[in-house]
């Protein structure tokens, strides 16, 4: 009847027993949702159930229905019981017991008369509450030993993973990497590219075309193609001083800025008219054509758009 008994209860069975089928705790209340019967009953007819636990308290009569449900044959299954509450012999006046069903109002209801009625009626019930754990497990020895019960294995317990902060003080693990890269690797003794050791783009003198094959497509490129990254690098090493970028970059350096602040003056003008224009115009030159009008045309509509 008491939920909080019956962890304590189902922890004395798994030790001595192997297992709880099925564990329900209806409450102590003096109106409760069901009733000993019922489950009692239930567990009578599942084959999985071989031994049915009870564990009643002071106040109520539904320990006598398991009674008489064992006397008229509607329960064969061994029965063991105990009514807590025997204590309440020992106060000279009637004590209210936690559950709102817990207070006997005759003496019927008391926890003595009613293990008295249990054992009688073949119910097994122990000495004390103590001996509780002892009667169990000997109600289920003696089924074992008669073939009703087959134990079953104990299931390994599932193994707890190791507390963070103390695998990482162990070494075991590591918090991981914020920044990855797959392209270069310099965790050995020799700088690697895309696979590459560094010696090796030395000794077959592949260049900054070949370098930056392995960096930017993260494969070797043929001749022909890392000769065009070279010669477009060489193409657009520099614009000369007359350019947005490098003239705010000259004017910051000569109002006394440093070399970060006067660099970034220069960057934040990129744009689509400036160093950005090559993308604008890819794109412009690429929708050019897909729409299959001549040069003449698309520089006419640009200059009308105001593009140019």
């Amino acid at each position: 009847r008491s939920g909080g008994m019956s962890n304590e209860l189902n922890n004395i069975i798994s030790r001595t027993t192997d297992g709880v089928y099925e564990g329900v705790a209806i409450g102590g209340d003096r109106y409760p949702g069901s009733t000993f019967m019922d489950h009692v009953l239930r567990y009578q007819d599942t084959p999985g159930v071989k031994m049915i636990v009870v564990l009643g308290e002071i106040g109520g009569t539904e320990e006598y229905k398991i009674c008489r449900g064992i006397q008229e044959g509607r329960l064969t299954k061994p029965v063991v019981c105990w009514c807590i509450g025997t204590c309440a012999t020992m106060f000279s006046s009637e004590v209210q017991f936690g559950h709102a069903g817990a207070c006997a109002n005759q003496a019927s209801e008391t926890a003595v008369a009613k293990n008295q009625a249990l054992k009688e009626a073949g119910v097994f019930v122990p000495p004390s509450f103590d001996e509780l754990g002892e009667i169990i497990q000997s109600v289920y020895e003696d089924l074992v030993a008669r073939g009703v019960i087959v134990p079953a294995q104990e299931v390994p317990p599932p193994t707890v993973p190791m507390d963070y902060s103390w695998a990482r003080e162990l070494g075991l693990i590591r918090k991981p990497a914020s920044f990855m890269t797959s392209i270069c690797d310099e965790r050995g003794q020799e700088l690697i590219y895309a696979g590459m050791p560094i010696t090796e783009v030395f000794k077959e003198e592949m260049g900054i075309g070949g370098v930056l094959g392995l960096l930017w497509f993260q494969r070797r490129l043929p001749k022909y193609a890392c000769q065009f990254i070279e010669m477009c690098l060489m193409v657009t090493a520099d614009h000369g001083p007359a350019v947005s970028g490098a003239h705010n970059t000259i004017i910051c350096a000569r109002a006394g800025k440093d070399l970060v602040s006067s660099l970034t003056s220069g960057l934040l003008t990129i744009g689509d008219r400036f160093g950005g224009a090559l993308d604008a115009a890819a794109k412009m030159f690429s929708k050019a054509f897909d729409s299959g009008i001549i040069p003449m045309e698309f520089v006419n509509k640009m200059k009308k758009e105001g593009k140019l």
